[in-house]
C-alpha cells in the first residue's frame, strides 16, 4: 500500500498548570513556540516536522504514567547539564542502556510526563 503524504507530526500532552509547563518546555528544553492557542501551546521540536503541544486540562485527565516523550540528540550530556542546572530533578544522570543500545536520561515535566533525552550509538538507526 502506498503511504499518503504527512506534512508534520504533533504530540499533545495535558497539563494542570499550563504556565508552569510552558516554562519547562520553553526554558529547560529551549523549545520555540510555534503557535499559542490560549489553552494550548504548540512548540517546534525538529524544524517544521515535529511538534509537541501542551494543553490546559480543562475537561481532560492528565495521565502521564504510560507516556515517554523522547528527544534524540548527540549532546545528551549537555542536555543533562542544562536541565539539571536549572533545578529540574532528573531521574538519574546520563547512562548507557544495554537492552536498547542507547545513551539516555529521564526528567519529568511539571505534569509528570517522562521526557527522555537519548542518543543512538549506531549512526544508521534511521536508515
Amino acid at each position: 500500500m502506498t503511504a499518503l503524504p504527512i506534512d508534520s507530526q504533533i504530540t499533545f500532552l495535558y497539563s494542570d498548570d499550563l504556565e508552569r509547563a510552558a516554562r519547562f518546555y520553553e526554558e529547560a528544553l529551549g523549545l520555540r513556540l510555534a503557535l499559542d492557542q490560549g489553552g494550548c501551546r504548540i512548540y517546534r521540536v525538529a524544524g517544521s516536522r515535529a511538534y509537541i503541544g501542551v494543553c490546559q486540562a480543562a475537561d481532560a485527565r492528565v495521565e502521564p504514567a504510560s507516556i515517554i516523550f523522547t528527544l534524540v540528540t548527540q549532546d545528551v550530556d549537555r542536555w543533562y547539564e542544562r536541565i539539571s542546572g536549572q533545578g529540574w530533578e532528573c531521574e538519574y544522570p546520563p547512562r548507557y542502556n544495554e537492552v536498547y543500545d542507547i545513551y539516555h536520561f529521564f526528567v519529568r515535566d511539571p505534569s509528570g510526563y517522562r521526557i527522555e533525552i537519548q542518543r543512538f550509538p549506531q549512526a544508521d538507526w534511521d536508515q
